[in-house]
């Protein structure tokens, strides 16, 4: 078996590679803050969310370009995290946030009211 890695990257690389992994683990971080600062269940949702969509996008590209640069071919197998995250991060807040409602309205707490289905007059 052949060993991947050939050597160092040229500084080009390094720099974006760098730039990128500290971007994404500082947006990371921004959320992870967030989710601990911030006072109520329906503000704190938001900033994880958005920092680990942010974050996991900035490590891809640093990724992506590390292991191109690497391989010296495109290396886009990564992408597919990226898309399991862009998929799965809006769906499990949705989820997560009617829920918080439902339990809200049923404690009777302050929140808008449910919309109400039907055809509008």
């Amino acid at each position: 078996m052949t060993d991947f890695i050939v050597g160092p990257l040229p500084l080009w690389a390094e720099i974006v590679t760098a730039v990128f992994a500290v971007l994404g683990a500082a947006f990371a971080a921004i959320g992870s803050f967030g989710l601990v600062r911030l006072p109520t269940f329906f503000r704190r949702i938001h900033a994880p969310t958005l920092g680990a969509t942010v974050g996991v996008w900035c490590m891809t590209i640093a990724t992506i370009v590390y292991f191109s640069v690497q391989g010296y071919s495109l290396f886009l197998h990564a992408v597919l995290i990226v898309l399991f995250i862009a998929l799965t991060a809006p769906i499990t807040t949705i989820f997560l946030m009617r829920a918080a409602l439902f339990r809200e309205r049923q404690k009777g707490g302050n929140v808008p009211p449910a919309a109400k289905s039907g055809p509008s007059d």
